[in-house]
């Protein structure tokens, strides 16, 4: 049975679950981690979001794997071998605990640097943040309880929104801020 798509009002509580879940990564990965970040809609002020965490570890490799995944179970997350996008390791909350995914990517790739150029260019554009919303609400009305359904159709608006926070890089010389733990 697949769960169902709920779209909330931002909650105020989002960064603070976000710091408890990166503190516990930060101890129990230590050097690994090079960064810790708060990616996602959570990650967005006043951005309306289904109500996961979403967080982004960045390391210099995913190996060796075996410390890697003992070290995020230590911190209370359980690795999901099955995820297709080879580009992450992807891990999740290990039962009856709150929802959260966390996104292990390779320090400087593409995938982990547009994830954080996404979220910096939406909380630049307050304007965008009101279209995703709009669109997020509709689409999981829609899709109520088909996930993969309702992620593909989001797809035109993130990648035109990417396009335009490219420019918007251009134009800023954005790169990373300091990680945000």
């Amino acid at each position: 049975m697949s769960e169902r798509i709920e779209v909330v009002a931002y909650r105020d509580e989002w960064p603070r679950m976000f710091s408890e879940r990166a503190k516990r990564l930060r101890e129990a990965l230590g050097e690994l981690a090079i960064r810790i970040d708060h990616i996602g809609s959570t990650s967005v002020p006043w951005l309306d979001a289904k109500p996961v965490i979403d967080i982004q570890v960045s390391v210099a490799s995913f190996e060796p794997m075996d410390e890697l995944t003992d070290r995020m179970r230590a911190a209370g997350f359980a690795y999901r071998k099955e995820n297709p996008d080879l580009s992450k390791r992807y891990f999740r909350e290990l039962p009856g605990e709150e929802r959260t995914h966390v996104h292990v990517r390779r320090s400087g790739s593409w995938s982990e640097q547009m994830s954080l150029l996404f979220r910096d260019f939406l909380r630049a554009h307050p304007e965008r943040c009101q279209d995703y919303a709009a669109l997020k609400y509709r689409l999981a009305e829609q899709y109520r309880d088909e996930r993969a359904l309702y992620v593909d159709a989001k797809s035109p608006f993130i990648w035109r929104r990417l396009q335009e926070a490219h420019k918007w890089s251009q134009l800023t010389g954005w790169q990373a801020g300091k990680t945000d733990l």
